[in-house]
């Protein structure tokens, strides 16, 4: 009987370091999908289509929390079905080992509550969407006063090219004198630059 733990993360800049620490113990296998998203289902995931060759009847998997399993409500309850017609038991940090019953009842209930967090945080995120570009397009500003959707920029390529080109700066001395980083302050001149080409 081997204790397995998985962990998965959505972005690359994420670490499952926080994952194992809270799950805590010494586990026989340990598998990570890093990067990846959970629109991607557990069985097509590079580490987690691993994990399901190796386990075995008797052996416990540990994950940190449900959303780990699947990509919505059906997708988690259908592979905790699968996991526990293995003869696997599911232990969920925060909920214990996870049989059949009482504890598949929980994790629909839990699934479907993450499910319809998910799809308000959508609409939400939607509806803030249209309103900015409702204003954006009645009043040239957003909502919220901004000039675009994007995120601001940092400051005005031209106005830092320009300035660095007639004081003839490094580029460490426009990053001094516009608080920029390197790579903005090279990508704006950069763009100056090719912009002022001329035509052929």
């Amino acid at each position: 009987m081997s204790r397995i733990a998985y962990y998965r993360t959505s972005s690359d800049g994420q670490s499952i370091e926080a994952q194992r620490q809270a799950l805590g113990g010494r586990f026989d296998r340990e598998y990570a999908d890093e990067g990846v998203s959970g629109a991607v289902r557990a069985e097509e995931r590079p580490e987690f289509a691993k994990l399901l060759q190796y386990i075995r009847e008797g052996d416990t998997l540990h994950v940190y929390a449900l959303d780990r399993l699947g990509r919505d409500a059906l997708d988690v309850q259908a592979m905790v079905r699968r996991l526990l017609d293995l003869g696997v038991t599911l232990d969920v940090r925060g909920l214990g080992p996870i049989g059949r019953g009482v504890g598949e009842l929980i994790v629909a209930v839990l699934a479907q509550m993450a499910d319809m967090e998910r799809h308000r945080i959508k609409e939400r995120c939607d509806s803030g969407r249209e309103a900015a570009r409702a204003a954006l397009e009645a009043t040239g500003r957003t909502h919220r006063g901004k000039e675009s959707l994007g995120r601001p920029k940092a400051a005005d390529a031209a106005e830092v090219a320009s300035w660095r080109r007639q004081n003839q700066a490094s580029i460490s001395q426009t990053m001094a004198q516009f608080g920029l980083s390197k790579a903005t302050v090279s990508r704006y001149c950069a763009s100056e630059a090719a912009n002022r080409q001329p035509l052929r």
